[in-house]
């Protein structure tokens, strides 16, 4: 989440707990008679001030490339991530 966070800052996106969270789960699966995670599925929450949906979903489509823990594991445990985006009234 940090390193979203880190992103939509650089848009002038804040990111304040009651308008930024994320639901995570994972699968541990038997591989080989070791246990082992094999996919983490990632949904962030944004709400967004009026007219920011472009500028937050430009810095989702960027941000896996530079999360180190993203980067620690890509290519031994699957990452779905997605973004769900909600524009506030004020």
């Amino acid at each position: 989440m940090g390193t979203l966070a880190a992103a939509l800052s650089g848009k002038k996106i804040p990111t304040p707990e009651e308008r930024y969270w994320a639901d995570v789960e994972g699968d541990i699966k038997a591989v080989d008679g070791v246990l082992k995670i094999t996919n983490i599925r990632v949904k962030y929450h944004l709400k967004v001030p009026p007219g920011r949906s472009a500028d937050a979903q430009e810095a989702f489509s960027s941000y896996l490339v530079k999360c180190p823990a993203a980067q620690s594991v890509m290519g031994c445990i699957n990452i779905h991530d997605e973004f769900s985006i909600e524009e506030m009234t004020q």
